[in-house]
């Protein structure tokens, strides 16, 4: 039964998860009909060497606390476990090894599909994956040009057609631990649980006198 599925993936940081989090996974969800989507915390992203402010363990938690009673969001910790540098190819390579026939789907903003060409053996990904290209409110059209000679054109024809639009959610990660930090509020940018977890775990806060 499993096997069969279609899968989407989301990975990042989350720290926090937000509701744009949520949105974008229920929108490629209903549109492309996915049975589910795995929200896939990275331990190190490549791109983005500086690393989370929360610890692993905690984002892991904070995703849990996002999607919790959405059973076709589970969420899936194996690059944590996994640790050092999260590569998306060796993640894909491990799903596609435990759901053999599934059809997996990567969701990405335009602005990382720009950057294909940086990514980890970005030929071999493109074998495993169709993307799923957000196309942002005011963002320019999708350039699906770079993918020329990564894909086949049958895989592109598909990337182009698994395409979802997204009204502009002027919201961050980096906006919410900022919020924090001013000790500004952050209520309806982020699951009502979430927010109650980051004020438990005191994250994102300013450093005291008392720290210092």
């Amino acid at each position: 039964m499993a096997d069969s599925m279609r899968i989407g993936i989301l990975g990042g940081s989350f720290d926090p998860p937000h509701i744009g989090h949520l949105w974008i996974a229920e929108a490629v969800r209903e549109s492309l009909k996915l049975d589910e989507i795995r929200w896939i915390p990275a331990a190190i992203s490549p791109l983005k060497p500086g690393g989370p402010v929360a610890s692993n363990e905690q984002r892991k938690q904070m995703v849990a606390l996002a999607v919790s009673g959405c059973q076709c969001y589970p969420v899936d910790d194996r690059e944590l476990i996994r640790g050092d540098v999260s590569y998306t190819v060796d993640t894909l390579q491990g799903l596609k090894t435990e759901f053999s026939n599934a059809e997996f789907f990567l969701i990405i903003g335009s602005d990382s599909l720009a950057s294909i060409r940086q990514w980890h053996q970005p030929e071999r990904l493109l074998e495993l994956v169709t993307l799923v290209v957000l196309q942002r409110g005011a963002d320019a059209d999708v350039d699906f040009d770079v993918l020329s000679g990564l894909a086949s054109e049958t895989q592109i024809q598909r990337i182009r057609e698994s395409q979802v639009s997204m009204p502009l959610i002027e919201l961050s990660s980096s906006q919410i631990r900022e919020r924090v930090r001013n000790g500004q509020s952050i209520r309806f940018r982020t699951p009502r649980s979430v927010e109650a977890f980051i004020k438990a775990e005191k994250l994102y806060q300013a450093p005291s006198e008392n720290d210092s």
